[in-house]
Order: structure tokens, then C-alpha cells, then sequence
């Protein structure tokens, strides 16, 4: 079973692939606002060097946001054309939760602009607060691990090794039974934005 893996939610270009529960290639670099120039080259590359063509990709794991409007719909796009067209199974992941990369007690904290922050904390496959938007002044991170962000709330910027990430977050991808009705998680509609 070969698995795509792909994120361009924020600011990185994550291409991985997993087979039998292995990473036998992975590409992820900060690319922030190029996702879209660079995914394809990417792609084409990794596939190559692991002597694979996109016809082996039986199924595809993308994050579904929060993240950047236009970072979450590359992805999004590839694989909904990718499952449709060729019938796979298609999964997604929080882009937050994939970050937690299922360590303990952990906050992610991404910048989503004017003060404030998309916020998931998690602990290991729990979730203990669903990721939302929260202003800066509103963060307690005092009794979490950081990830992401930390520079928004005065802590340094963690960042998980992505391809690593899902791998290890599996169990955790959903599946998507509407491929034709799949959206992305912006949550900047939510109420706790609003406020």
C-alpha cells in the first residue's frame, strides 16, 4: 500500500510517501506562498528517485487546515482530483494534530494574523481543547509543550519533522466518504474569532 502525504497548509511543502508503514521518500521545506509552484517538481522527483509512478499511490493523507486560505486548497485540490480520478481512498488530518505529532501534553500554535492564533492542544492521540483561534493574550501555554508559533506567545519556534509526523499520527487520519464535499478547516468563522 503506497500512501501520498501531503501538506501545504502554512508554511511548509510537505510531500511524503509511506509504504507498509515506511517513509521511502519525503520532501519538506519552508515555502511559504511557492507551495503551489514547487509541489509538482516535488512530486515528480520522489517519484522518480523511488522508481514509482502515480498510478502505485493507493491512497492519498492531506491536512485539511486551519492554515493559510490558498495553503490548505493546493493539497486539498491535488487530492481530491487524484482520488477522484483514480479512485482512492482519500484522508485527512488536522493540520494542528499532525503537528502535535502525537506528543504529550502538547500546544500547537500557528499565526493566523491580526493577534491571533489557530490553538489545538493535544496529549498523545486525546484531544484536550479542538483546534480554534484565540488571541495572543488569551494563550496559557505555562503547563504544555510548545509547537509551532512560539515566537507569537515569547517562546522559540518548534517545528515537528512533518513526514515523521504522519507517519506516526495514522491511526489518527479520517477518512472521507464525500470526496465531492470535502471543504477545509479555516475555524476563522468560528466564535471564539469573533469575539
Amino acid at each position: 500500500m503506497l500512501t501520498l502525504c501531503l501538506d501545504t497548509a502554512y508554511k511548509y511543502l510537505t510531500c511524503t510517501l509511506i509504504e507498509d508503514d515506511m517513509i521511502v521518500s519525503s520532501y519538506s521545506e519552508e515555502c511559504f506562498k511557492r507551495q503551489s509552484e514547487e509541489i509538482f517538481v516535488v512530486l515528480e522527483d520522489m517519484l522518480k528517485k523511488t522508481d514509482k509512478r502515480l498510478l502505485d499511490i493507493d491512497s492519498i493523507c492531506i491536512t485539511s487546515g486551519p492554515g493559510s486560505y490558498t495553503g490548505v486548497r493546493i493539497a486539498m485540490t491535488i487530492a481530491k482530483v487524484l482520488a477522484s480520478l483514480a479512485d482512492l481512498k482519500l484522508y485527512t488530518i488536522s493540520t494542528l494534530r499532525l503537528y502535535a505529532n502525537m506528543q504529550a501534553n502538547t500546544l500547537v500554535l500557528m499565526d493566523a494574523r491580526a493577534n491571533r492564533a489557530y490553538v489545538g492542544i493535544y496529549d498523545g492521540s486525546s484531544i484536550i481543547m479542538d483546534d480554534t483561534v484565540l488571541e495572543l493574550d488569551k494563550i496559557d501555554s505555562s503547563s504544555f509543550n510548545v509547537i509551532g508559533d512560539g515566537h507569537l506567545i515569547g517562546l522559540k519556534d518548534e517545528m515537528p519533522d512533518i513526514p515523521d509526523a504522519f507517519l506516526n499520527t495514522k491511526k489518527m487520519w479520517q477518512e472521507v466518504s464525500d470526496i465531492d464535499h470535502l471543504v477545509p478547516a479555516y475555524l476563522k468563522e468560528s466564535e471564539s474569532y469573533l469575539k
